[in-house]
């Protein structure tokens, strides 16, 4: 079983917080910080960004986070060394990482599967990578006990549904909105609406991210939903604290937690 599947399994029914921190904002060391001070404030799931240079399905903050990782030097093989030291102390909080598949395809999925998994990496999203194209990577995460979570977007049909649901695990990511992470505007209706079709394809849990501002939004898609993902507003008050930045991030993932 991954730790994944028994983080649901352990809350029983009851909704998870899914937090997105990018890795290398503002540097390496704070991202390590992050993570425990995310954890310790009530993330069941912590997705790690891969910074990358053309983020396009990313809204400006998170595409701000990614250039100050990538001016610091951030690399692919830097972010599975820090959730490698993240490791060292929590054993127990799946981290995914989330990102862009050239990074990956430029290490080699086999190498890359591997190392994730060495490092102690639960999940592995790619937003450019759909399914139609996701089973070479698919195969060697799989080989490696490693999750291949999808985004669902609302403009996905049943058809489509149907086929994620014969590679996807750990849980999918339904991506609330049309447009970028950070879009604002979420209708909580039309997510239950577009929830009760794929749950008539997918079995594992949902989680359900882009526009969710604060705890009063996170409440709504927790009625839901079966995760709550939060990322750009974490990044913003990353951005907004310099110098307590995982000690805001932490009562922000506290106050997210109790909401859902």
């Amino acid at each position: 079983m991954s730790r994944i599947e028994t983080t649901f399994g352990r809350l029983n029914g009851q909704k998870a917080l899914i937090t997105y921190i990018t890795a290398g904002d503002p540097d390496i060391g704070t991202t390590l910080e992050l993570m425990h001070s995310l954890a310790a404030g009530g993330a069941d799931i912590i997705e790690l960004g891969i910074p990358f240079s053309d983020p396009m399905a990313d809204g400006p903050v998170i595409q701000r986070a990614a250039e100050r990782a990538l001016a610091n030097g951030v690399s692919l093989r830097g972010v599975l060394d820090v959730v490698a030291q993240f490791r060292r102390r929590n054993h127990d909080t799946p981290v995914v990482l989330m990102g862009y598949l050239n990074p990956v395809h430029k290490m080699g999925y086999a190498e890359f599967a591997r190392a994730a998994a060495a490092a102690g990496v639960d999940g592995v999203l790619t937003v450019d990578n759909p399914v139609e194209t996701a089973e070479p990577l698919y195969r060697e995460l799989k080989a490696n006990g490693l999750d291949t979570i999808f985004l669902v977007a609302p403009t996905t049909d049943e058809a489509r549904m149907a086929a994620i649901s014969q590679l996807a695990s750990g849980f999918v990511y339904y991506v609330s909105l049309k447009g970028v992470t950070g879009s604002a505007q979420l209708d909580t209706d039309a997510v239950a609406e577009k929830l009760a079709v794929l749950r008539r394809h997918i079995s594992i849990p949902i989680g359900v991210g882009f526009g969710i501002a604060d705890a009063a939004g996170a409440a709504r898609v927790a009625a839901v939903a079966d995760a709550v993902i939060v990322g750009s507003r974490i990044v913003k008050e990353i951005e907004a604290n310099p110098g307590r930045e995982a000690e805001a991030a932490g009562a922000l993932a506290a106050q997210l937690k109790a909401a859902v």
